[in-house]
């Protein structure tokens, strides 16, 4: 009763102001048309895009990364010790590294799979076995029969394609890893600057991305295991990349004469503690492969 005097009035309001009999019924109409349009799109538009569309934009996806197995292992879905928050699930699949936090019921701690959290389990889940020795190595997958290669490939499909867990990067096997002990120049150095965005192939097929070198006291660290958007292109840390930037990290500086200058012989105490520490930072927090030496200038 009170709606339909409700719509009654409005009528007549209508009709008063536009002086058209019967054009409540247009208004009414167009009123509908615009709701049923907020209803399918999802809401207002907000610059030109949905409130959820403006949302998703602001998070930038993250780079392609290349892990190692010891840097997989630390996505298990356990709880941090240095945060109490819980670790993200990773697990690799063929060497393709997926996020799959949204199984954390299957992947997670107490999780029927749980033991291939962190873990490259490609052939595991092919042959459906849970045998450790399946585990940790892509190149079991090479030797899979035809048909656990046909399930694997249904797991990736099942994986990227139905279940859409993100794909993080590649885990490169630490036998694909280069020697840390080989010298590598100046030039070879500066050929690994992060802005090269081709498809990795070559010697450094099955990477997720190529790789980045950064030059630290003596030794030169892969920062594309887990530092691409530090250190790759538009990164705030690019222009380290392809450098000894040994003097520019000691001082804390981007000024262009620190990063080329490569002489740390004035440095005094406090300054190289600096520069050592960050070398821990490298090889134990964020865990960067050494992958060769700094050839030294006679």
């Amino acid at each position: 009763m009170v709606m339909s005097n409700a719509i009654k009035g409005m009528a007549q309001w209508c009709e008063a102001v536009t002086g058209v009999e019967g054009s409540s019924g247009y208004i009414v109409l167009l009123v509908c048309t615009v709701i049923g349009y907020i209803w399918i799109n999802d809401g207002f538009q907000i610059n030109g895009s949905t409130s959820k569309q403006a949302a998703a934009e602001e998070e930038e996806e993250e780079p392609l990364r290349n892990f190692t197995i010891k840097q997989l292992r630390h996505f298990d879905g356990t709880v941090d010790e240095n945060t109490d928050e819980q670790k993200k699930v990773y697990l690799s699949v063929a060497g393709t590294v997926f996020d799959v936090s949204k199984g954390r019921d299957f992947y997670g701690p107490g999780g029927p799979y749980e033991v291939f959290a962190g873990r490259e389990c490609g052939a595991a889940l092919a042959t459906m076995s849970f045998d450790e020795e399946l585990l940790d190595d892509p190149s079991h997958c090479d030797t899979l029969g035809v048909g656990d290669k046909s399930q694997l490939d249904d797991w990736l499909e099942k994986f990227e394609h139905y279940r859409c867990y993100p794909i993080k990067g590649k885990l490169v096997p630490d036998a694909k890893l280069p020697p840390s002990d080989r010298i590598i120049s100046m030039e070879e150095l500066a050929k690994y600057d992060g802005m090269d965005q081709e498809k990795p192939s070559g010697e450094h097929a099955g990477y997720g991305t190529l790789p980045i070198y950064l030059g630290a006291l003596d030794k030169v660290f892969d920062v594309s295991f887990g530092g691409v958007h530090m250190y790759g292109k538009d990164g705030p840390y690019n222009r380290f990349a392809g450098k000894d930037a040994s003097r520019a990290l000691a001082l804390m500086s981007f000024d262009v004469k620190d990063v080329e200058n490569t002489d740390i012989s004035d440095l005094d105490e406090k300054k190289v503690k600096v520069l050592k520490d960050w070398v821990t930072s490298f090889e134990e927090k964020k865990g960067y492969p050494v992958v060769g030496k700094l050839e030294k200038k006679l």
